[in-house]
């Protein structure tokens, strides 16, 4: 059974304007199992778009590691790098934009 066949257990999606991102939790043959981050940009093509993909694979025994490492990585840029930029502004704006995309007209 190759990756695309294998059932997605878990699923979360990150909007980040042109991009989005993945979070998929999958299993494996031997029922363990992996988390997928894929980041899918957008890019105009013709009259349409197509969809420019990265992904990466981290397993169990990485996820703590990966964790804090990302964490300390970006409490650096927060506190070191850009102490005076209010990162509250982006979360609030996150959350309106999901509420606008599940707006639907009829």
């Amino acid at each position: 059974m190759d990756e695309r066949e294998r059932e997605k257990i878990y699923s979360k999606r990150v909007r980040a304007g042109k991009r989005t991102y993945f979070f998929d939790v999958k299993s494996t043959r031997g029922n363990d199992y992996y988390l997928t981050i894929t980041e899918s940009r957008r890019h105009p093509q013709g009259d349409g778009f197509i969809y420019e993909k990265h992904k990466l694979f981290l397993y169990k025994e990485d996820f703590d590691k990966f964790i804090e490492a990302l964490q300390e990585t970006v409490d650096h840029v927060k506190t070191e790098l850009m102490p005076d930029v209010d990162f509250e502004q982006f979360a609030q704006r996150d959350e309106q934009d999901d509420f606008a995309s599940e707006l639907k007209w009829e």
